[in-house]
């Protein structure tokens, strides 16, 4: 058996599914972040199942309610979306 049957492919987490992380360790719902973001909640809901991207605009309003980086946010869309 050749080394390249061995691999087993790596494991896309979605930028949403991060953002899940971090809205439950901080013990925040969508609805909490919604309002901080002055969004709909179910652009949040969206967001975290994928469903819609994160735009350059709210790359920076995540990471201005998450004390993150904009490019931190933009990055995990690119990479997920690639």
């Amino acid at each position: 058996m050749s080394q390249v049957q061995n691999l087993i492919p790596a494991r896309i987490t979605s930028p949403g599914q991060i953002l899940k992380r971090e809205l439950d360790a901080r013990g925040w719902t969508q609805k909490d972040l919604a309002e901080i973001l002055g969004r709909p909640q179910q652009e949040v809901d969206e967001i975290i199942k994928g469903a819609k991207q994160i735009t350059p605009e709210t790359a920076i309003e995540l990471a201005e309610a998450f004390g993150t980086s904009p490019d931190l946010w933009n990055n995990l869309e690119a990479d997920y979306r690639l």
